[in-house]
């Protein structure tokens, strides 16, 4: 449900916090959905209960991105898919050396407060006084100190602030992406007129770079736990080529382009190297070869082979048991010459889908397990047979 600032003062009462209390353990399977709206409605009327009903979901949705913090917060739908998760939080408030920041579209508030955490002084703005009022709400709740204010970015700005951070809406009202920066909402064009000592931005991770030639700066990819999350454009200083970067609990890791040579081209060795996806989006393969003496099966393939693995942490390995040119009727004897029963199908490049390369071998279980890649070497298709667990 859309939520109303009616509904967002009855979701801060005491009444409401007692029944989101009462139900935080129930069963909010959809097929749950109606006994508990029934439940609800005898005690509440029907925008109430949809309000908490909503709001359990949320919160249950959102322990990922706010490990020990869901429980106290307010959410929308949209508010808690664009927000970021804990480590691309924490890791953006460390590296600003700014005192004070302005957050434009700061949406539910979730960086106005990492922000606020990390010792900056921090006004968020948003066009929607539902967004403020629950950014209120959790900052309240967290205990943070940081102001919000309903205000139009597209207008001049408070003026007197070290930094901006900007989050424009990736999605339309309909839910569907904006693939564009300039149908972002509001478009990425906007930022000409701030004046900041530096700017950054949070883009979708899949923009296309062409769209950012004129803006200057550097832009990051970030990954969590092998995603894709984000990306961020750095404004304020010197243009850079794209970089890398993957967090974790201990910290960030850096991978900057290099001037490399060009990577071989190779036969599978004995290794297969599935590289970082932020690597990836920085156009980074053919350095990180280079790096881990490795070669590329295809020069438009993102996969790598090499004879030895390393500890790189900017991929996994999987170790090549076998490999040939892909033919379904050879594929299927060799599975079953082997006793395998069971495979995990990865691609790229290829066209047929993972899940119909397993239907159509028709293994019928037990037995050995593998992992099937299936991509090109030399602009032709094969499928690499590897052991069924990977490292790195």
């Amino acid at each position: 449900m859309s939520l109303s600032l009616a509904d967002i003062d009855f979701l801060r009462s005491d009444r409401a916090a007692g029944f989101l209390a009462r139900y935080a353990e129930c069963n909010l399977a959809p097929a749950n959905t109606l006994p508990l709206l029934m439940r609800l409605r005898k005690e509440l009327d029907q925008r109430q209960a949809s309000a908490i009903l909503s709001t359990l979901r949320l919160r249950q949705r959102a322990e990922a991105k706010f490990p020990r913090q869901a429980a106290l917060m307010l959410f929308t739908e949209a508010g808690l898919q664009q927000a970021s998760g804990p480590l691309a939080r924490a890791y953006r408030a460390r590296l600003l050396s700014a005192r004070s920041l302005l957050d434009c579209c700061c949406g539910l508030g979730a960086d106005s407060l990492a922000f606020a955490e990390n010792g900056l002084t921090v006004l968020g703005l948003d066009l929607d006084p539902v967004c403020i009022a629950i950014a209120r709400h959790n900052a309240e709740a967290l205990q943070l100190a940081a102001d919000f204010q309903v205000a139009d970015v597209r207008q001049p700005l408070p003026a007197g602030y070290d930094c901006i951070f900007f989050d424009p809406a990736r999605r339309d009202e309909q839910g569907r992406r904006l693939h564009h920066v300039e149908r972002y909402q509001p478009p990425l064009s906007c930022l000409r007129s701030w004046q900041a000592g530096q700017i950054v931005v949070k883009l979708s991770p899949a923009v296309d770079l062409r769209q950012l030639t004129e803006y200057g700066g550097a832009v990051e990819f970030i990954s969590v736990a092998g995603r894709l999350t984000e990306a961020l454009l750095w404004l304020g200083q010197p243009a850079v080529p794209p970089f890398a970067t993957k967090l974790t609990a201990d910290g960030a890791l850096h991978y900057r382009p290099e001037k490399r040579p060009a990577a071989a081209l190779s036969e599978p060795r004995a290794w297969l190297f599935e590289p970082d996806p932020a690597i990836l989006r920085a156009r980074l393969v053919q350095n990180l070869a280079h790096d881990l003496n490795a070669a590329m099966l295809d020069p438009t393939i993102a996969y790598l082979t090499a004879d030895s693995a390393s500890d790189s942490p900017w991929g996994r390995y999987w170790r090549i048991i076998d490999w040939m040119p892909f033919q379904l009727k050879r594929l299927r004897r060799y599975l079953q010459a082997h006793n395998v029963g069971r495979v995990t199908v990865k691609k790229r490049g290829f066209a047929m889908l993972p899940e119909e390369l397993s239907a159509r071998l028709r293994l019928k279980g037990g037995g050995e397990s593998r992992i099937l890649a299936l991509t090109l070497c030399r602009g032709k298709p094969i499928v690499i047979i590897c052991e069924d667990r990977g490292f790195g």
